[in-house]
Order: C-alpha cells, then structure tokens, then sequence
C-alpha cells in the first residue's frame, strides 16, 4: 500500500539552494511561444487525458481514505489538498469544454456551404443534399439520363452507365459549341 501512499501524497520539489539558483535557472527551458490555437483534436486529447487522470485521482482517493480510516489516522488536510486537485482538474476539463465548443463552430462556419445551407465536403462536385453543382469543375450531362456528372466521371450516378460525351445532353444555341469531356475533342 506504500506506493499508492506515494502517489497520493505527492510533494512539491525541495526548494534549490540559494548558491545553486543561478545554475538552476540557466537549465530551465524557455516560456512556451505564442503559436497557433490548439486544434479541435489536440483539445480532445488533452480533455480525455484529463478525464482519465480525473478518475484516477478519485479511485486513489477512495482508497487513502479507506486506509486511513483501517489505520485510524484520518487527516482531513491531506483528504482536502487531493480534492482541491481533482476540482482543479474538473475546472480544466471545463474551460476545454468551452474552447472545443468554440473551435467547432469556428470550423463549421468557416466551411463551405452549399445555397441550399448544407455543409460540402472538399472537392465535391456536388451537393449532398441537393444536388446542385459545385465549384468552378466543368460538368457535362449523362447522354442517357440528363444528370449532371463532373467532367472526369467514368459512370453516371443516376443510371450506372458509362458516361460518354452527351452532344444531346446540353440545348446548344446555333453560335455556341457542345461542351466536350476534357481530353477528348
């Protein structure tokens, strides 16, 4: 039961000697830089980190409670610094809460978005929900069906056949040229 103890009653580190301090110093590493906010995943991991310790602080707990009420020497500032740190970590886990909350809309709004609101995965040709076409890709028609396909389709979506140039597929004006698959024509 000894290491348990141990891990319970973690203690600061000894305080340097007054002459060591300048030797000290010269090894601590330098202050974290301001970089680039956390990603949504790099929050998550923290958080489940923290969750993990959480609920090994509280099993670790229950048991040094549990021994000491064995061994009758029950020392409720002992019990008092443990859940202070457990609270402390409680109250990290929540500010990870707001800043994951606040990342993910960040994300969802800066997505693009089809007219019809929903969201479009990158290099869609289309939308999910509607439909409609997306971006600047050329799109041609399915010679048997009319669906709109993106210009490097081998079959249509819609019926399954093999896409082939639809000359047919577009209404041309007189002036205007039938649009063609890249690489062909």
């Amino acid at each position: 039961m000894a290491p348990l103890r141990d891990r319970l009653t973690r203690r600061a580190p000894a305080q340097p000697e007054p002459g060591a301090g300048e030797a000290s110093q010269e090894a601590a590493p330098p202050p974290p830089q301001q970089g680039r906010p956390p990603t949504p995943g790099q929050v998550r991991r923290e958080r489940r980190a923290l969750v993990r310790a959480r609920e090994d602080r509280i099993r670790d707990l229950g048991g040094l409670l549990l021994e000491a009420y064995k061994r009758d020497r029950l020392k409720p500032e002992l019990f008092f610094e443990q859940s202070a740190e457990i609270v402390s970590i409680e109250e990290r886990i929540q500010e990870l809460d707001g800043a994951l909350a606040s990342l993910t809309r960040r994300t969802m709004a800066e997505a693009n978005r089809c007219a019809c609101g929903a969201p479009l995965v990158w290099g869609a040709h289309f939308c999910a929900n509607c439909g409609r076409p997306v971006g600047e890709a050329a799109v041609v028609a399915c010679a048997h069906c009319g669906n709109p396909l993106p210009a490097e389709a081998t079959f249509c979506s819609n019926c399954g056949r093999p896409a082939e140039p639809a000359e047919a597929g577009y209404q041309t004006g007189p002036d205007e040229q039938a649009p063609t698959i890249a690489g062909q024509g």
